[in-house]
């Protein structure tokens, strides 16, 4: 079984060192994987995956620019900047083309990474994001943001008394059921500064800027259209509350014009698929 605790490295990229973990492969000629996180996420996300995978690949995760232990790297925000800094993480690696994955603005940047850099990529994994559709008549960026991410966004403003306060918040996330380590060591990455003042490591300028890319940037919103690396699109039964709609399916998908093979993954949500035996399956 492999070591649940990944080794700690940084790359060098534009204006200072991307925060990456690393989970080593245990056996020989294992095929390298490099997982982009979602937008207030960390690179702990992919503890669970990393489980699943068993070894069996050599799997690297960045925490991205302005979020974790990279937050101290430097704007401007956007999604191709982050489609930059992956690039020099693949090219660092020295490996050849990877097996690049994507989750929710992951999805964005590993389609952006995919399209700049397709020489970096033997084959792309978008896991709920990637597909973007015009905002509704009179729902402005801002409402749109908060609509999605809801309490993720939420907590940007927040401040805590102490870690157990943390860990309270996020254990009343209905996605987040049932509570495991894993999510525990995930959300406490997220926490920096000193109690009783404790907060988000996420860059609020960050997010936003991001967050509002994922809504309206063009070169993002296409990126799924011009890919030609091989790509599957790996999306959740249920949304980011665990509610019923989820952020895709196969009429949102069509009206999209999504011409890749989609798969529905039952029994999860915008967050547990990442955690999934699907996803497993489709990167080992």
């Amino acid at each position: 079984m492999t070591n649940s605790r990944p080794a700690a490295l940084t790359v060098p990229v534009d204006g200072g060192d991307l925060a990456v973990l690393h989970w080593p492969a245990t056996v020989p000629d294992a095929p390298v994987v490099v997982a982009v996180h979602g937008i207030t996420a960390n690179a702990l996300a992919w503890a669970g995956l990393a489980r699943l995978l068993d070894g069996r690949v050599a799997l690297y995760a960045p925490d991205l620019r302005g979020r974790a232990a990279s937050r101290d790297l430097p704007g401007p925000w956007g999604l191709a900047r982050h489609a930059e800094d992956v690039a020099a993480l693949i090219t660092a690696l020295d490996a050849g083309p990877v097996r690049l994955v994507g989750h929710s603005m992951g999805a964005w940047v590993g389609a952006l990474t995919a399209t700049r850099h397709p020489g970096l990529v033997a084959e792309l994994t978008l896991v709920d994001g990637a597909v973007t559709f015009p905002l509704p008549p009179g729902v402005g960026e801002q409402d749109a943001l908060a609509a999605v991410l809801g309490p993720a966004l939420a907590r940007l403003s927040m401040t805590f008394p102490d870690r157990e306060a943390y860990r309270a918040f996020w254990r009343a996330h209905p996605a987040f059921d049932p509570w495991t380590a894993e999510l525990d060591a995930y959300t406490q990455r997220d926490l920096v500064g000193e109690a009783p003042a404790l907060v988000s490591s996420c860059v609020h300028e960050a997010i936003t800027t991001d967050g509002a890319q994922v809504l309206l940037d063009p070169e993002a919103a296409g990126a799924i259209h011009r890919l030609t690396v091989p790509t599957r699109f790996l999306y959740a039964e249920r949304g980011l509350m665990d509610e019923p709609q989820a952020l895709y399916d196969t009429d949102r998908l069509a009206a999209a014009g999504v011409g890749l093979p989609a798969e529905p993954v039952p029994g999860t949500n915008h967050y547990s698929i990442i955690w999934s035996e699907s996803l497993a399956a489709a990167l080992r």
